[in-house]
């Protein structure tokens, strides 16, 4: 598959999209006046404290207060001091630290930039804590690391159903009674403190922003900060080393976790990314020293900042796909702009030197979009109708927090009989559908009604197929097999807007129900209100009516009559404007006299 990565950079905002086999799989977008906020760093201060829900809002400086679930929150707080004297006096080799922490230390100036922790399916994804940045499709730091050694006891509070960064599965045990009682002694460890117990108000913390505000929701919260480098993502409220799943040598993992396991700090876990593999331990040691010492710089930066300060930013989204996409399998990075690529140049240059050659600068007259064919491909993913190949066709229809997905044969008429058009049609409809998430970014409930089939193998052979077209997708998901009615219910992991409450907003003409009032019922409303307004004092003998010239030609055909009929009751003269400027489904009326 040949993977590129286009970026165009204009004055309001930056585009990033990722194309395989020239085809638009995912769009980034980050506009000047409003970046992103996954993976920021905020001293803030607890505004409430919400026993019944087991959370507490938190003032970070934002709009809207932020969320923190108690299973989100981690309340040993002294141990970020004691990282912090780990870190700030661990001491590195000099050409490592020249190489490494002081170079990169040029990009994130003024301790302005906090790597995004990534979102790829490259660790096992059983925890939910940890920030992750869907929006750049990388790892998952929040997710349990194949391989680590053991899942060590946390302080109260910081227990529960999502409450440690990157932990280790064990190895299963062939005895059911060995295995339950491990998860019996496991239960026992995650008795969950009450977040009244933990925080009030008034109370500061340090928190990492974990999803997006979305909608009329505020910025889902952690305090188990994750802050991802190049190679490694360092969890200082965790003590785990996790390996991801897609480095595959059972010699490499284990180098690499023993590697890592000798030079990182006493305090703090590390997950081991994709990347990683193949690294010597010098470029591990320069990678760790960097990010241990990133996070001592901002735990002393919250010492001294007031409540709801920002203590860390991220990086700008140009380098973000750098650090998380920009690998061996893309072929090509190109970019429009000239002091955006001499930054990405010079971050490839010091952080991935095999890969310089293959950053180009576009400087051709057409828009970089315009000769990558990705403007059209970006109008069409925010169509509601999807066109399949055989001729069926996929309609999406997304609420604030589910949406449907319904699946038609369309124009696709089959060959043989309609078992085999049904399946087929339900075959390359989940494909699309997956390909669609990705690029749309929808998250929260789906539920897919697939074309009913009366044959259980052909419902196995479309729930295979989507499964392995979810494997390919590197937001996390869950799925249960299809129904008899052909309804598959799925989730998938969402932190960031879709592409559509990205690009577009709501209609004014029907604010937000994708329809109007039809010809026929405006005409009648415009008969009613001219009835109540007319009876109103004071009493005037002529009215005005502005309608949209569809409307105004119905009331002078169909509805004339009904027209005529009213001005005798009611005593006025009804005069109809037609105007295109009036939008479909509205109307002005207003009382005049006679002489005006």
């Amino acid at each position: 598959m040949k993977r590129e990565i286009v970026i165009n950079a204009s004055a309001m905002e930056v585009r990033v999209a990722l194309l395989e086999d020239s085809a638009l799989a995912e769009l980034y977008l980050e506009r000047n006046a409003r970046r992103g906020l996954v993976g920021n760093i905020y001293k803030g201060r607890v505004t409430r404290v919400l026993p019944g829900m087991q959370a507490a809002f938190v003032d970070i400086g934002l709009e809207k207060a932020g969320f923190l679930h108690v299973s989100d929150f981690y309340s040993d707080l002294a141990s970020y001091g004691a990282v912090a004297e780990v870190t700030g006096e661990e001491d590195v080799e000099t050409e490592a630290e020249a190489s490494g922490a002081t170079e990169f230390d040029e990009f994130f100036a003024a301790g302005q930039d906090l790597p995004e922790v990534p979102n790829d399916d490259e660790i096992d994804s059983s925890r939910d804590f940890l920030p992750e940045l869907a929006e750049d499709g990388q790892i998952d730091a929040r997710a349990v690391p194949d391989g680590a050694e053991a899942v060590p006891s946390l302080p109260e509070g910081a227990t529960g159903g999502t409450e440690t960064a990157a932990p280790v599965s064990k190895p299963r045990s062939r005895s059911r009674r060995g295995g339950r009682g491990r998860r019996r002694r496991r239960h026992e460890r995650r008795v969950r403190v009450p977040i009244e117990q933990q925080l009030k108000r008034g109370q500061e913390i340090i928190v990492q922003i974990a999803k997006e505000p979305l909608g009329t929701k505020g910025a889902r919260l952690t305090s188990f900060v994750s802050i991802p480098g190049r190679h490694l993502v360092y969890t200082p409220t965790s003590g785990h080393i996790g390996i991801s799943r897609r480095i595959e040598s059972a010699q490499e993992r284990a180098r690499l976790r023993a590697a890592v396991k000798e030079i990182r700090p006493e305090q703090g876990g590390f997950i081991v990314r994709t990347v990683c593999e193949g690294l010597s331990k010098r470029e591990i040691q320069r990678d760790v020293s960097f990010l241990t010492k990133l996070w001592a710089s901002i735990v002393k930066r919250s010492e001294e900042s007031p409540a709801t300060s920002l203590l860390y930013n991220d990086l700008d989204v140009a380098l973000r796909v750098v650090r998380d996409l920009f690998a061996s399998d893309v072929e090509k990075l190109w970019c429009d702009d000239r002091e955006s690529y001499d930054r990405i140049l010079e971050f490839v240059q010091s952080y991935m030197p095999r890969l310089r050659a293959r950053v180009a600068l576009y400087e051709a007259e057409e828009p970089i979009f315009d000769h990558f064919q990705i403007e059209a491909q970006i109008e069409r993913a925010l169509e509601r109708k999807v066109w399949l190949k055989s001729g069926g066709y996929l309609v999406f229809d997304q609420a604030e927090a589910l949406t449907a997905i319904d699946v038609n044969t369309g124009r696709f008429v089959g060959k043989r009989n309609q078992d085999e058009t049904v399946l087929r049609t339900n075959l390359e409809a989940a494909e699309e559908v997956v390909k669609q998430l990705r690029l749309r970014n929808i998250g929260g409930i789906i539920i897919v009604d697939f074309i009913d089939m009366a044959r259980e193998p052909d419902r196995k052979k479309v729930t295979d197929a989507l499964g392995q077209a979810l494997k390919r997708d590197k937001a996390r998901s869950s799925m249960l097999k299809i129904s008899e009615l052909g309804l598959v219910q799925m989730t998938r992991k969402r932190t960031r807007e879709s592409l559509e409450e990205l690009l577009t907003e709501q209609c004014p003409r029907c604010h937000g129900r994708r329809v109007v009032k039809s010809v026929p019922t405006l005409a009648a409303e415009i008969l009613r209100g001219i009835h109540r307004i007319a009876g109103r004092p004071p009493r005037r003998d002529l009215m005005v009516i502005k309608v949209n010239s569809a409307v105004a030609r119905y009331l002078y055909d169909v509805g004339a009559r009904d027209l005529e009929t009213l001005e005798a009751r009611m005593g006025v003269k009804v005069v109809l404007r037609s105007s295109d400027m009036i939008e479909p489904g509205a109307f002005e009326l207003i009382q005049a006299t006679a002489a005006a």
